[in-house]
């Protein structure tokens, strides 16, 4: 076959995302705590950007009488940014308005009374005292706890060495990671000597710390009150017939009675098997609705967007306007005018972005109004593309929006990926259940069982069909170890031993 260069002509369709449209898509999904800090490098990159700092009106939901006629509106205000509602009509950079422009207009407030900034310190005293601000407690770490024991219990030099050595061997759980022979054949020290010192760092406070495994740092708890007798030293001996409930053995082995042997369990359930975690905790970063949700007067719901969560910025075309009309060379021109179209994009796509939450979250309230009004036990079948239906959007888009999206409610703080569940069919072909609502009653019916009255999965699924839930015991046995809850003879045991 002879090789030849020839010339063709073919027609094709693709899909060109412009960079534009990936700006907009990558919005969608960010958290408000990722988008904020979008924001904040989209304003310190682009001249024209600034913060919009005044009071923003909310972006609320039509009212939704009884939750059906739930629609989004949204007033166009041309001087307000997200949820400014900003229009966007033509090139003319005069048609733009900036509420606090770079050339210094206007006062800054400095918490409400800028003269009480410019009024002598009231600190008295030296000035190189630190200020009250400064003299805050401060978190110590728990090494730093350790160690300022160690200063105060050992002043040995040789053995508060090995002592602040083993202090940098403990692990954020307070236990000690390693071998002690290893450790004195480091330091160079007899071995009697570190069992010594650790012996006397296992006395430290908080009580169970420096232990090597979970039955030494029990040990150590039992000990100091005065609990570890003989019994409970065979039942600390045998933990691994405890979590497997071998309540026979263990009475066999540790020579007690049922009452007894449900004493020591309880005593031991009250120990502190992580005693590290006290320190160290990095704090529980609260979750910011980024949809608020509450009662309509006269039935309904209202919905709204979280003004806290939306960053509002403006684009300053007086400063544009301004460089424009100076003489400017091509380059800069250019530049100015790459940073406009960037800058009206970033707040288009905001508020776009806004909108489109929340239409989505309205749709899905008005599609689980029974959940609100009732509970989780009527809790509706959902899936993505109910959603992208009823308001013409695709499902991608509505994965994104969804996604790390928060909504509080009357009846708590839900992500929105909540409401989507699968559906699992009626028994008598009534309408279907949704999956989360089967959990429910699942961990309703275990919650109310009796110390004689422990339910197997198969009297589980015999109840649900009387409820009219065709489900099988596979299903009922997976949705319950996603619970965590421990199957029925494990269950039997806790009940027989007060667990």
């Amino acid at each position: 076959m002879a090789l030849s260069q020839r010339l063709d002509l073919r027609q094709s369709q693709s899909l060109v995302m412009t960079p534009q449209l990936q700006q907009a898509i990558k919005l969608l999904q960010l958290s408000n705590l990722e988008l904020s800090d979008f924001v904040e490098q989209e304003l310190e990159q682009n001249p024209l950007l600034e913060r919009d700092e005044t009071d923003p009106e909310p972006m609320i939901a039509a009212d939704a009488p009884n939750g059906v006629e739930a629609s989004t509106v949204i007033e166009d205000k041309p001087t307000t940014a997200l949820d400014g509602e900003q229009s966007f009509g033509g090139d003319d950079a005069d048609a733009w308005q900036a509420t606090a422009g770079s050339e210094g207009e206007g006062a800054i407030d400095y918490a409400g009374d800028a003269d009480a900034w410019k009024t002598p310190s009231t600190r008295t005293g030296d000035d190189d005292m630190p200020g009250l601000e400064e003299t805050l407690r401060q978190d110590i770490t728990l090494r730093e706890h350790l160690v300022g024991q160690l200063n105060c219990d050992i002043e040995e030099p040789a053995e508060r060495m090995i002592g602040l050595f083993l202090i940098d061997l403990v692990d954020d759980a307070g236990y000690l990671t390693a071998d002690l022979s290893e450790v004195a054949e480091t330091l160079g020290a007899e071995s009697a000597a570190v069992e010594a010192v650790l012996a006397r760092l296992q006395r430290f406070d908080p009580v169970g710390i420096f232990a090597r495994n979970l039955a030494e740092c029990l040990a150590i708890q039992l000990k100091e009150q005065q609990r570890f007798d003989p019994c409970m030293e065979k039942l600390i001996a045998n933990l691994p017939l405890l979590a497997s409930r071998e309540i026979g053995a263990l009475m066999r082995i540790c020579g007690v009675d049922a009452e007894d042997l449900s004493q020591m369990v309880g005593e031991i359930k009250a120990l502190n098997p992580k005693p590290g975690l006290a320190f160290d905790g990095v704090p529980a970063q609260p979750v910011v609705p980024d949809i608020l949700m509450r009662v309509q007067q006269g039935g309904g719901w209202v919905i709204e967007l979280n003004n806290d969560t939306l960053p509002r910025v403006l684009v300053n075309t007086r400063y544009y306007s301004k460089i424009s009309r100076g003489p400017a060379g091509k380059l800069d021109r250019d530049y100015l005018s790459e940073k406009l179209q960037s800058a009206n994009w970033l707040v288009k796509s905001l508020h776009q972005r806004a909108t489109t939450i929340l239409k989505v979250a309205t749709e899905i309230v008005r599609q689980q109004e029974a959940f609100f009004a009732f509970g989780v036990s009527h809790l509706r079948p959902l899936i993505l593309r109910d959603i992208a239906e009823a308001i013409g959007m695709h499902e991608s888009t509505v994965s994104r929006v969804t996604t790390n999206k928060y909504m509080t409610t009357p009846r708590g703080l839900f992500e929105l990926k909540y409401f989507f569940t699968s559906a699992i069919p009626a028994a008598n072909g009534a309408a279907s259940h949704s999956a989360e609502a089967v959990k429910f009653r699942i961990k309703t019916l275990i919650d109310a069982e009796g110390v004689n009255g422990v339910l197997s999965d198969d009297r589980i699924v015999e109840i649900l069909h009387e409820d009219g839930v065709d489900i099988a015991r596979r299903t009922v046995a997976k949705y319950r170890e996603a619970m965590r809850i421990p199957s029925s003879v494990l269950r039997r045991r806790d009940k027989s031993l007060g667990m």
